[in-house]
């Protein structure tokens, strides 16, 4: 096939431009995927190794669809010697092969979150530390931060200003926990995510001539989704990219949404100060959304102040108008989103997984889920329990880690005395005071255990003793045979698979068959052809691959028919032909945590542009007037961002009635059509053009009791000014009024909350 026939002219430019640095700006649906699977096509086509072209990605689904992409056209071969992974998948393996410069054995286990936070629980609580100011998750995220900075544990003790924001927040030790944290996970022989980065980091600056031999076998460089790189990332990469200078970096500032996790944005901002001769092509036809969805993103994303301009466009039909729900209750909106998906698959005859609702904070999917199961419209979550982090799962990966690495001490302490073989915690902790005391490893006191001078009695020894020897048998199966083979042993010697299946219980029922998907996916991984020639899929190259899954990895069955539902970023990467976009108020989305700042709120309205972009056919949008946070009803103003867009294509729809019943409809609706509609509130609320307030309102503003407002009367509200009290519904304490207000229209307000003065 000629590849090169089935780009545009920007998409071919950007392929054919294989030597020095480029940059590839890749707006949302322009097929960046295709070019950049294509431009390692070229490469080899052009007489590039595949095992000198790097290719780092943010997921290791993307990186499967590169690889499956370009073995069509170049062959399994080529394409098996390619090194494409993420950071972690890619630094991992060179750290597996370096692991014994940093004193580290080849088979070091990874630790998830659960482990490290696990680990840090331990430590604080022999530090003597109160767990409620040193909680292991705020001091988790501190230290990941720090090392994702290339901050080491000395050298956190030494920043002046870190330790003073520690002692300022009540937590003056946490440099001494982050000391004793790394001193465990070296006696574990174990890594946590962070340190893949920073391990790789410290590899290259300890030992030139390891970084070196790197430099000379990455001679062409590809980073995906670049403006999402955090600092150690992009310090790796461009000492990687130094010798050669042949690197690629594909992204777009527009989808920068990862500040949170450590991302900068700087990074291809500034691409061009690390490379003055660089290239720079833009992708900006969208082969993905219609018209108006197109150009309603370019409104929005035109706001932002801190961007590389570029113009994106599309050739799809124009599309339907974008539409507004207005509900006054998050319940209600809720119920809206699923009629409005309910009556769209009907009409559209569309199958449940065409359809994605978006938010932006987990907590808003209540009312959704709700609504969803009230009509029967089936839905899954994103971002719940993922399969790897089940416990009967993470159980069962434990003897794993235990067999290839002994020291592994969080997998230790988690199946010592699982299933149960006598072995209480009193005993566990007698174990962890003896290595203290002798300064080693858990796994070095319980395999001498009958060796070792200590207070636990005979019997227990006995079963610690027996533990450490079932271990030592699995770590040479584990060497010798495929990995289902020694796999398959382990559950069932350890009797894992004894203790699932005698429980049969509906969870225990559950828990055995996800043991036997385990096993099964064990299985498929020992039939694939291995890595390398004449080498076996063993059980620690599984568990390689295993310890780097994330979230976006976790793909349910692509025939399974739901709705969709996600936070916005977890949405970032797919596509659907309807989108749902809820919960567009202020202090919601935009946060109130992002309203101070222009780099914070600039990063919300990429979210936002993000959102807007997943959408194929149709996208719609809705907001609430109130709803429950925290245990309290609050008043909601709509989202900023509704009135950034180009209010023409906005198509407002409200709750419980047709738009000619509604009195005030047209006036409400003109709120949102009209194109002279301006936004310059201060941080946190809307337009108030259209309000009248009386004369001599303050901020002391007092209502009368809200009981004695009766149908008929004339009320004065802070901000909507003069009203005619037009209905009154509802039993006592729970009363809504409709009141037509002087130049707004009708406005529907629960009295208890309302503050309203009636007009004597």
């Amino acid at each position: 096939m000629n590849y090169l026939e089935e780009l545009n002219p920007s998409q071919r430019a950007a392929v054919e431009c294989i030597e020095g640095p480029s940059m590839i700006i890749a707006g949302a649906g322009s097929g960046k995927t295709r070019v950049i699977t294509y431009r390692i096509v070229h490469l080899l086509n052009h007489g590039a190794d595949a095992f000198n072209i790097l290719t780092l990605t943010f997921t290791n689904k993307a990186a499967r669809e590169m690889k499956e992409r370009i073995a069509k056209i170049t062959g399994e071969h080529e394409a098996k010697n390619l090194w494409t992974g993420t950071f972690h998948s890619i630094f991992s393996r060179i750290l597996r092969v370096e692991a014994d410069k940093l004193n580290f054995p080849q088979n070091f286990s990874i630790y998830d979150t659960d482990d490290s936070r696990s680990l840090l629980k331990t430590i604080i609580k022999e530090m003597n530390l109160d767990e409620k100011i040193y909680k292991p998750n705020v001091v988790h995220n501190r230290i990941s931060s720090a090392k994702n900075n290339l901050i080491s544990a000395t050298g956190y003790a030494k920043n002046e200003e870190l330790v003073s924001d520690d002692v300022a927040s009540g937590r003056p030790k946490l440099a001494e926990v982050y000391l004793n944290y790394q001193k465990r996970l070296f006696k574990a022989g174990a890594m946590d995510f962070d340190d893949l980065l920073f391990k790789t980091y410290e590899l290259f600056e300890r030992f030139p001539d390891v970084l070196y031999k790197y430099q000379q076998r990455f001679k062409f460089i590809m980073v995906d989704e670049y403006q999402d790189t955090n600092f150690a990332q992009y310090t790796i990469v461009k000492k990687l990219a130094a010798l050669f200078e042949n690197i690629c970096v594909v992204g777009d500032d527009a989808q920068s949404i990862y500040a949170f996790r450590g991302a900068d944005i700087q990074n291809i901002l500034n691409f061009e100060r690390d490379y003055p001769d660089l290239k720079t092509f833009k992708l900006e036809q969208n082969y993905r959304s219609t018209k108006t969805i197109v150009e309603s993103a370019n409104a929005i994303i035109a706001k932002n102040k801190y961007q590389l301009k570029k113009t994106v466009y599309t050739d799809n039909e124009t599309g339907e108008r974008i539409a507004v729900y207005k509900a006054l209750t998050d319940n209600e909106e809720g119920r809206m989103v699923a009629q409005a998906i309910f009556e769209e698959r009907m009409l559209s005859k569309a199958a449940n997984k065409e359809f994605a609702i978006l938010y932006r904070t987990n907590s808003q999917s209540r009312s959704m889920e709700e609504a969803l199961r009230k009509l029967n419209i089936p839905y899954r979550i994103y971002g719940g329990v993922s399969f790897y982090q089940r416990k009967e799962i993470k159980d069962l990966l434990a003897y794993f880690r235990l067999s290839l690495n002994p020291k592994d001490e969080e997998a230790l302490k988690r199946v010592i005395n699982y299933p149960a073989r006598g072995i209480g915690n009193t005993s566990i902790e007698k174990l962890v005071v003896l290595a203290d005391k002798k300064n080693t490893d858990l796994w070095t006191i319980a395999e001498n255990i009958t060796r070792v001078e200590n207070t636990i009695n005979s019997g227990t020894r006995k079963k610690i003793s027996d533990f450490s020897v079932m271990i030592q048998s699995f770590g040479v199966l584990a060497k010798t045979a495929n990995a289902y083979d020694a796999a398959h042993r382990i559950a069932a010697e350890s009797g894992v698979l004894k203790d699932l299946y005698t429980d049969r219980t509906p969870e225990g029922v559950s828990r055995y068959e996800n043991i036997q998907e385990l096993l099964n996916g064990i299985k498929e991984f020992t039939e694939q052809p291995p890595l390398e020639e004449g080498t076996t899929n063993t059980l620690d190259k599984f568990m390689a691959e295993v310890a780097l899954y994330t979230d976006a990895d976790n793909s349910d069955d692509e025939d399974d028919d739901r709705v969709n539902m996600m936070t916005i970023h977890a949405s970032k990467g797919l596509e659907f032909p309807y989108v749902f976009i809820v919960g567009l108020e202020e202090n919601l989305f935009p946060s109130q945590l992002s309203v101070t700042s222009r780099e914070e709120l600039e990063e919300e309205r990429r979210l936002f542009y993000v959102a807007l972009t997943r959408a194929m056919k149709k996208v719609s949008l809705s907001f609430a007037q109130s709803r429950y946070r925290w245990g309290q009803i609050t008043y909601c103003e709509p989202s900023r961002f509704l009135a950034e867009m180009d209010q023409t294509v906005l198509d407002v729809r409200f709750a419980n009635t047709r738009e000619a019943d509604f009195d005030g409809a047209t006036e409400e609706r003109n709120r949102y059509s009209k194109p002279s509609y301006n936004y310059t509130p201060p941080p946190g609320f809307t337009p108030k053009e259209n309000a009248r307030p009386s004369a001599g309102i303050t901020a002391d503003f007092k209502g009368d009791n809200p009981d004695s407002i009766q149908e008929g009367m004339e009320v004065e509200h802070a901000r909507f000014g003069n009203g005619l009290v037009k209905q009154i519904e509802g039993k006592a304490g729970e009363r809504l009024a409709t009141i037509h207000f002087e130049g707004i229209g009708d406005k529907k307000i629960l009295l208890k909350f309302a503050k309203l003065k009636i007009k004597k």
